[in-house]
């Protein structure tokens, strides 16, 4: 399975949430992404978030629709995101939603890992494009 590298741009908005939700504690964001290199594509997502009363720890979940080209396939697919920070220690899992992937990305599976250098965003995705039945 291949890995590619690169770097990506991401806007985070706050969004409203409903009044069950607001008063759980959740926040709620809106994603705009462009990642650039082997992945030359656009995202659009949904990020549901907590923070713990102690300092450091948190958690989110979310999905994003990617669109563009992979290593020069054309097509899109969602990628889900689990992340935790545990008093400062993180923990995520992103991977692309089984059977998204459309266009040449049919049959598309990988997992993504993020990195945050001088802050500045990367990205490392190991994906298989498998043939679909």
């Amino acid at each position: 399975m291949p890995t590619i590298s690169g770097a990506f741009d991401v806007t985070i908005t706050p969004e409203t949430l409903s009044d069950t939700a607001a008063q759980s504690g959740l926040g709620r964001l809106s994603l705009a992404k462009r990642y650039h290199g082997a992945l030359d594509a656009s995202a659009q997502g949904e990020m549901l978030s907590v923070r713990a009363a102690v300092a450091g720890s948190a958690g989110y979940v979310a999905l994003e629709r990617v669109e563009g080209s992979l290593d020069g396939w054309h097509g899109s697919f969602y990628l889900q995101h689990s992340g935790s920070m545990t008093r400062g220690a993180p923990a995520l899992s992103v991977t692309v939603v089984p059977d998204t992937g459309t266009g040449q990305l049919q049959g598309l599976s990988g997992r993504l890992a993020i990195r945050i250098e001088d802050g500045k965003h990367y990205y490392d995705f190991t994906y298989d494009i498998a043939e679909t039945p």
